[in-house]
């Protein structure tokens, strides 16, 4: 199945939402959206593509409603989101956690675009396995720029076949936070300030914390 969601935010309104397929988008907040699932997603063969714009003096809050869990579909194990974020204004993106279910592959590609007045705040994280589960496999990309300069190349693996694969002590779980253009001050794991402006953290371990 393939699911598009666009989220438009603009200064004095209500966030302009569309979307087709098996997510949904509501208002909670006059600032604020909620993603809910409107059928199982993603499984194997499943494709999500969702469009962020927060326009010049908008500011745009977007969750979730619940973890989502990547499955296996019947002929294929590997599945695709795709994140499109065009900012001038104000984004604060920080979802439930992305579950990797039983054999599953999910690959995640996050391409952001910032205007000079832009702040950015994007928390991703996920974990490879339900309890007793190990064979899941996630693969998530960051390619970010500020007015036309690059500002993060950025990709992490976890599971079976990752580069960190090991039996003995591979991580599992990851959370990584973009943040500009203040840099972060307060996560865990490790933080990195960026050339152009904010900050990358990234930790890794077994499981993910509260």
């Amino acid at each position: 199945m393939h699911s598009d969601v666009l989220v438009v935010a603009q200064p004095g309104r209500l966030p302009r939402i569309e979307c087709r397929g098996a997510l949904a988008a509501r208002h909670t907040e006059p600032d604020t959206v909620h993603l809910v699932s409107a059928a199982a997603t993603p499984l194997g063969g499943d494709t999500i593509v969702i469009r962020l714009i927060v326009e010049p003096g908008a500011r745009l809050r977007l969750r979730s409603a619940a973890a989502t869990v990547a499955l296996p579909g019947a002929t294929t194990t590997q599945s695709h989101a795709r994140w499109h974020v065009e900012a001038a204004g104000e984004l604060d993106l920080d979802l439930e956690p992305t579950i990797v279910a039983a054999d599953a592959r999910h690959l995640s590609d996050l391409t952001v675009r910032l205007a000079d007045t832009a702040k950015l705040r994007i928390r991703e994280r996920v974990q490879i396995g339900r309890t007793g589960e190990r064979e899941g496999f996630w693969s998530g990309a960051m390619h970010a720029d500020i007015a036309g300069t690059p500002l993060l190349r950025h990709r992490v693996e976890l599971g079976t076949g990752s580069v960190a694969d090991d039996a003995l002590g591979a991580p599992l779980a990851c959370v990584s936070e973009l943040r500009y253009p203040e840099p972060a001050d307060d996560d865990a794991g490790i933080t990195l300030a960026l050339a152009a402006g904010g900050s990358i953290s990234t930790w890794q371990g077994a499981r993910l914390y509260s």
